[in-house]
């Protein structure tokens, strides 16, 4: 590993497990600033819903990468490993460690070992696929991808026509999705780094996921749904977690209750498709509450 590469700490986990909280004061002691991996909080107002770091977290420290686009507005891992790079350089080229932050593996991987090389974009196929989706049902589509590419399926939410689409579009090239992640894997290293992920109990992890679902229900998911409903002409393809619940509720289709419900079972699913991705990373250092900020800053640091 050549020592000219810049050297990066990286922490993930599933959402809720206190990686925003940790984060800061890792950078804050050890003169370190965060860039965020997390691919929900790249949007602009869509602040609650994505848990996005609070107003003092980022007085703290500074934070990099958080609300760069328009709900609707184009971001993929490509994309946003250009300005991860971009932002690493100017962090290290000021002597300061960047502290890579969120639950997005995809981004995380692509950062570490490089953009996955998949087949290029079918647009006939897309529509074709898109309007099955739209005459049959999405749920429909997600069924043919969990019988080409049953990993897939279960990392993807079914709702979620833009990767469900993507995933079969690449299917249908010959080689699955799943199959281009594992090699992808082993990739040669982009940086030096640290990978660290939090490893908090399942039954601490839901109780947490709870209660932030409940203070997203009151504390202003509604009205962020609400001000993008005013501004949307059509229905988005794609929207970050509890957002489709959230203008359900806004519509007055269903109450505060059910939604925070709703937004607690869907994160449930998410963090666990998150620990199953990581599960299968190389190098991932898994910490245990309670984490010791201190000793961590420590010893990125003085990494090598």
């Amino acid at each position: 590993m050549p020592a000219s590469l810049p050297f990066v700490a990286v922490l993930v986990g599933p959402t809720a497990s206190g990686k925003s909280r940790l984060a800061v004061e890792i950078a804050r002691l050890a003169g370190g600033e965060i860039l965020n991996a997390d691919s929900q909080q790249v949007y602009r107002g869509l602040d609650v819903g994505t848990a996005k770091p609070t107003p003092e977290e980022r007085a703290a420290v500074p934070h990099h990468l958080l609300d760069l686009v328009e709900p609707g507005e184009g971001m993929d891992a490509a994309r946003w490993v250009a300005l991860a790079d971009a932002a690493i350089a100017e962090v290290s080229g000021r002597g300061r460690l960047p502290v890579v932050v969120g639950g997005t593996g995809l981004y995380v991987r692509a950062l570490l070992h490089g953009v996955v090389d998949a087949p290029g974009r079918d647009p006939a196929l897309r529509t074709r696929l898109e309007e099955e989706a739209q005459l049959h049902g999405r749920s429909a589509l997600h069924r043919r991808l969990a019988e080409v590419d049953p990993r897939a399926a279960a990392r993807i939410r079914e709702n979620d026509l833009v990767r469900v689409v993507r995933a079969l579009e690449i299917a249908a090239g010959g080689v699955t999705q799943s199959e281009l992640f594992e090699a992808h894997r082993f990739a040669p290293r982009r940086y030096r780094y640290r990978l660290l992920a939090l490893d908090v109990p399942r039954e601490e992890l839901h109780r947490r996921i709870g209660e932030r679902a409940a203070a997203m229900a009151r504390g202003g998911i509604v009205e962020e749904a609400r001000a993008l409903l005013s501004r949307l002409e059509e229905p988005l393809p794609r929207l970050p977690i509890g957002y489709a619940d959230a203008m359900a509720c806004a519509r007055g289709e269903i109450g505060a209750g059910e939604l925070a419900a709703r937004i607690a079972l869907h994160h449930r699913r998410y963090a666990r498709r998150q620990v199953i991705w990581l599960r299968r990373e190389q190098d991932v250092e898994w910490l245990a509450p309670p984490f010791d900020a201190a000793g961590l800053s420590r010893a990125l640091r003085s990494a090598p």
